[in-house]
């Protein structure tokens, strides 16, 4: 993944812990999860990260939708995203997660070798997520999955949450002699690391290493701020879905105003537009995108591009 002007935009529907009860759009199963890849897919987005989620009892108790590290389950929804890209005639690039709530190491890795997407996350620290519980990554594991992404070609995603995880990044990539440039994903927002702030981007990317690709997510409220910083900062990518945020505000009557996968998508297609970059490798239909769009979705851009 080499710097150019495109800018790519990656979809992340689901995530380990979005719930129907926040977001009535977030998909849970493999059908859904691959349609939605598919709709992103013909708007325009060029990689899709990939959680999965399974009906399972925790605590004596049946959980629908629960955060998944099943084979079974990834297998289902690569082949299912795969063979329906390939009928519509579209090309993503498939990014599965290595962190989605299990933290045993076989079951972090075990769907690399079997599925061999073309990118995987690899998060180099632990963190004690937004202050609740432990965010397991073990030197034990990440020197294993190291191993994996040489082994399958596989282009880790490096997930930076705080400075010193660059430094563990690149501490991998020499040890095993990663190849390829890092591609550096910020995930901005989460309590216990980095606030989502212009000033902790722009203070993140002077410290990239050389030749490093880049982009960057914001979780919740900072979402917006985040995409347009990094516009600013020249970002090779963005990152969009309804794992990192379900909403933009309240209506008139108080009620979260939810945005779907497609509509948050087209906000962050409109965005780029208006830095004159092209924003994925794939050329988009601009009436389809519009025929995509709800109501509040106008108004949105009405609104972005008044200022």
């Amino acid at each position: 993944m080499g710097k150019s002007n495109k800018l790519i935009i990656q979809v992340c529907l689901c995530g380990a812990g979005t719930k129907k009860s926040q977001a009535p759009t977030v998909p849970y199963t493999p059908e859904e999860i691959s349609d939605q890849i598919v709709s992103c897919a013909k708007l325009g987005a060029s990689i899709a990260h990939i959680h999965v989620r399974e009906d399972k009892e925790v605590n004596g108790q049946m959980e629908i939708g629960y955060k998944s590290m099943s084979l079974q389950k990834f297998s289902e929804t690569v082949e299912l995203t795969r063979e329906k890209c390939a009928k519509e005639g579209l090309d993503i690039i498939i990014n599965l997660t290595t962190s989605g709530g299990e933290y045993e190491d076989h079951k972090r890795l075990q769907h690399l070798g079997a599925l061999k997407p073309e990118m995987c996350s690899f998060d180099p620290n632990p963190l004690n997520w937004a202050n609740s519980y432990i965010f397991e990554n073990s030197p034990r594991m990440l020197n294993k999955l190291s191993q994996e992404v040489i082994k399958h070609d596989i282009k880790p995603e490096f997930e930076v949450f705080d400075t010193g995880h660059i430094d563990s990044a690149m501490y991998y990539v020499n040890k095993w002699g990663i190849p390829g440039n890092p591609h550096i994903q910020f995930v901005l927002g989460v309590g216990g690391s980095m606030q989502g702030t212009t000033e902790n981007l722009a203070f993140l990317v002077n410290k990239l290493p050389a030749g490093a690709t880049w982009s960057v997510t914001g979780i919740g409220k900072c979402h917006v701020p985040m995409m347009l910083a990094a516009l600013a900062l020249g970002c090779d990518g963005l990152r969009v879905g309804l794992e990192d945020n379900v909403m933009y505000g309240k209506d008139e009557n108080g009620n979260n105003w939810e945005l779907s996968a497609k509509s948050l998508f087209c906000s962050l297609i409109l965005a780029s537009h208006l830095q004159n970059r092209a924003h994925t490798a794939h050329d988009v239909d601009w009436n389809s995108i519009w025929c995509e769009c709800d109501e509040d979705i106008y108004h949105l851009i009405g609104d972005f591009i008044k200022g």
